[in-house]
């Protein structure tokens, strides 16, 4: 059964509503479930009312399209009407709700996201996917390519899926329909597809499904820079920790032109530094050790060197790659000891001077290896500014 809670009391206060898609497919794979949804043969402002009624807490998070959350004990449930398809353009649906669990079940995108489970625990399976789930199938509803005509996204999908759940060979008919469907990626907005990117390259090994991505050319569709499957695949075998932008780093081949990546895929600023810092192999070139690790330290987060290593290790670079991030992780991150208000509490007068003398003493700080402590770094500072006469 699912878990207890707020799933129950959802299913408790919605005579007829049922668990689906994911929660269903994982406690039938054997997998820790994680969000539980519901679905229920009402309309959304019936649901809501109901659920209010037994006491849990309703935010109408996605009304138009029927979807509230029902919130008991600070835990979430996704509460959806079930719904119909009336008009499709690739990207986004104008649906209808509907009592018809059949007719709800048609419209998801694979028969192991098509199953729903009732308060009794009877499981509801229109279209094999408990079949396809036990042989490691990942098939569309239906026609495949009505599948993705309705929404170009589930070309992705279908990679994700068939990393987490595949095994053997993939469905023919889903692959056919996919490699037709490469021009319509195009519709999709940068932010869906790297939400999709990130999912795939966080399963345990997604090396084959995106080398199948290659072969129907989805891959270079999404990532036109140029992907380079060896290195991943290096990266996987260093054991390095299952991170979707450590792997998105080393997939992108090596010296690519990926100057426009972070913008086009909407990144933040966190994480487009993060990629920029770990595709530089400058920092750890020559395995830093004493003052030149310390200096990189001062430089980059560790975070950043570490990254940085395990690239170079994946791209088969000579050295003893995982002797140096034990010594990164060993080694407390050196940090200037002054700062603006110690100059300014030495007498020296305010203005872009200071921050000059701050930079030159800072670099005096690096070039010796950052041992120098606050008072060392005062008596520095004093000397350049007795020389530039401030």
């Amino acid at each position: 059964m699912l878990r207890r809670g707020a799933p129950d009391a959802v299913l408790a206060a919605l005579p007829g509503a049922r668990a689906v898609g994911g929660a269903v497919r994982d406690l039938l794979a054997g997998r820790p479930v994680q969000d539980v949804d519901v679905a229920a043969p009402l309309p959304p402002e019936a649901i809501a009312a109901r659920l209010r009624a037994a006491g849990l807490r309703v935010f109408e998070t996605g009304l138009a399209h029927g979807t509230v959350t029902a919130v008991r004990d600070h835990e979430p449930v996704e509460v959806t009407s079930l719904r119909r398809d009336v008009a499709t353009d690739g990207r986004h649906a104008e649906v209808e709700w509907t009592t018809d669990w059949r007719e709800d079940a048609a419209r998801r995108d694979f028969t192991i996201n098509a199953m729903s489970l009732d308060a009794e625990g009877a499981l509801w399976d229109y279209f094999g996917g408990r079949e396809d789930l036990a042989a490691g199938r990942v098939r569309f509803v239906g026609d495949p390519a009505t599948r993705l005509a309705e929404d170009y996204l589930r070309a992705l999908r279908f990679f994700r899926f068939q990393a987490r759940y595949g095994r053997g060979a993939p469905d023919p008919a889903a692959v056919a329909a996919i490699r037709v469907a490469v021009p319509g990626l195009a519709r999709l907005s940068a932010e869906r597809v790297w939400m999709e990117l990130k999912r795939l390259l966080a399963a345990p090994d997604p090396v084959a499904a995106l080398a199948l991505m290659a072969e129907t050319g989805v891959l270079g569709a999404v990532l036109p820079e140029g992907s380079d499957l060896a290195v991943l695949a290096g990266l996987l075998r260093a054991g390095a920790p299952v991170d979707p932008l450590l792997r998105v780093a080393a997939l992108v081949a090596p010296g690519a032109a990926d100057a426009g990546l972070a913008g086009r895929l909407r990144w933040s600023a966190a994480e487009a530094a993060r990629y920029a810092a770990a595709r530089s192999l400058e920092p750890v070139r020559g395995l830093p050790e004493g003052a030149a690790l310390r200096r990189a330290l001062a430089e980059l987060p560790p975070e950043a060197l570490t990254d940085a290593a395990w690239i170079a290790e994946a791209r088969g670079l000579p050295g003893d790659w995982p002797a140096l991030r034990a010594r990164i992780a060993a080694m407390p991150r050196p940090v200037f000891p002054l700062q603006g208000r110690d100059a300014l509490a030495m007498g020296l007068p305010p203005g872009p001077g200071i921050g000059q003398l701050l930079a030159a003493t800072r670099a005096w700080w690096l070039e010796r290896g950052c041992r120098d402590d606050a008072e060392a770094c005062r008596i520095r500072l004093r000397e350049l500014a007795a020389c530039a006469a401030i």
